[in-house]
């Protein structure tokens, strides 16, 4: 369940604070479920997040 309400709070980041698009979102989200990995890779193997975004998810992932 925490997993569920993480996940639910870093995809609220990506699309609010990133302006990652629900299309992106969709996309990683599938292959997530395909080939398991972390998401904010996942986004970044795929070239929808840049490398300065990359950091930026890994720094809020780590904030307390």
């Amino acid at each position: 369940m925490i997993a569920s309400t993480h996940l639910t709070k870093l995809i609220r980041f990506l699309q609010d604070d990133l302006a990652i698009s629900a299309s992106s979102m969709a996309i990683a989200l599938k292959q997530v479920e395909h080939n398991p990995g972390p998401l904010p890779m996942i986004l970044w193997q795929y070239g929808l997040v840049t490398i300065e975004q990359l950091d930026r998810i890994y720094d809020w992932m780590e904030a307390p």
